[in-house]
């Protein structure tokens, strides 16, 4: 499991996810690692970014308003979730108010609060594109159980004795803690990043050891002390540094995308790949449409079935010549793709078939992709696909093209 915060790590400066670290979250994916997006943001602000990163796909989970819940990115079930008691909120709004700050708190795709002109508040509705909603009596108008309470002021002074305050006074009942300067986080008791991925990992029956943890904040600090192997960005403060087991790049230099493709990609071996975590993730796409399992992976070699039914067969029950080629471009596209190192990108560029003999509806039959070449810009791979009875059908060439990634 890799396990990342968002802002400040997965995303650079610009609010964005790279095309680089999406490329690398996507394919520890395909290996079957699980992703993990870990951060103070609110479910609905993590989700866009958590299906641009194929986490609906391939089980990947999110840890919300800094561990209150839990959500099963694929199923939308929510693995844990635990709540603000609503007779604590009268007495935070009096506090916030008789201090001159701002508070708020977030329902669904909303943002609920005492003052919209506040710019902290505007940008924080702006990065996770939810609506704001201001009322003037915030502890009536918050119906329901939330999952955090966030303070505002630029007055950090202020904002640091109303925190060591609660610290002593609201000890068992709630833990504050500040995440940005300006932000006074209010949480329910023994509520963090680590406290809450515990309970993920053991849900799991995923042992810590096998866990890395990418963070740039203090937040972050727990979680990256949990795993295995911490990791902290090169933008991060000097006390998370001191935490971790490895510092990589800034968050605008793709430092999680180098620290995968550093610690993960290079050391994993075909052999490694779990061909049923690899069919499980192919799902949703050509593969799964066709029915195209793989069944066999090396450094060159690679081998996959594709039954002949009504999705791959002509009108009158014969293999089709284009599902053919697609078994062919599947398999020669997972060989590419181990032999790659992390820094490569691979392109299918030409593929050209001869189509020798027939398979009929009912059969299955068996794509083998021997490598040809294996040249620094480009792969050449010879597959021939068989029936069951190992008659050949097709005998295909394939050249995919090899990019170093920007």
């Amino acid at each position: 499991m890799i396990v990342l915060d968002v802002d400040g790590t997965l995303l650079n400066d610009d609010h964005i996810i790279t095309a680089r670290m999406r490329a690398a979250v996507i394919k520890v994916q395909q290996m079957g690692i699980r992703i993990v997006l870990a951060s103070g943001r609110p479910t609905y602000g993590l989700l866009p970014l958590a299906k641009e990163l194929d986490m609906d796909k391939n089980d990947g989970y999110i840890l919300a308003y800094n561990g209150g819940q839990i959500m099963n990115v694929q199923t939308g079930d929510i693995v844990f979730e635990k709540h603000i008691n609503p007779k604590m909120l009268p007495y935070l709004e009096r506090k916030a108010i008789k201090n001159n700050f701002s508070i708020f708190t977030y329902c669904d795709d909303t943002i609920i609060a005492n003052d919209l002109s506040d710019e902290h508040i505007l940008q924080e509705a702006g990065l996770n594109a939810m609506r704001l909603k201001e009322v003037d009596n915030f502890a009536e108008a918050v119906t329901f159980s939330p999952y955090k309470c966030m303070i505002v002021s630029d007055d950090e002074k202020a904002l640091e004795r109303l925190e060591n305050q609660w610290k002593k006074h609201l000890a068992g009942e709630l833990d504050v803690f500040r995440s940005e300067t300006y932000f006074l986080e209010v949480v329910p008791p023994s509520i963090n990043k680590a406290n809450t991925l515990s309970i993920l990992l053991e849900k799991l029956s995923v042992a810590a050891e096998s866990v890395i943890a990418i963070g740039d904040g203090v937040c972050d600090v727990t979680m990256i002390q949990l795993a295995g192997y911490g990791i902290a960005m090169g933008n991060a403060q000097e006390s998370v540094k001191a935490c971790a087991d490895y510092v990589t790049l800034t968050n605008d230099r793709d430092g999680v995308a180098a620290a995968i493709e550093k610690m993960v990609l290079a050391e994993i071996h075909p052999t490694d790949i779990p061909l049923d975590k690899l069919n499980e993730s192919g799902k949703r796409a050509l593969m799964g449409n066709l029915g195209i399992q793989f069944t066999y992976a090396s450094e060159d070699r690679i081998e996959a079935t594709m039954p002949v039914d009504e999705r791959t067969r002509q009108p009158f029950g014969i293999l089709h010549g284009g599902a053919t080629l697609a078994l062919a471009e599947t398999v020669a596209g997972l060989g590419s793709m181990i032999l790659c190192k992390p820094e490569e990108l691979v392109y299918g560029m030409q593929i050209s078939g001869n189509h020798v003999s027939t398979a009929h509806e009912g059969d299955t039959v068996r794509a083998v992709a021997t490598i040809l070449h294996k040249g620094r810009s480009s792969h050449i791979w010879n597959v021939d696909i068989y029936t069951s009875t190992d008659k050949l059908v097709s005998s295909i060439r394939v050249v995919n093209s090899v990019l170093k990634k920007r």
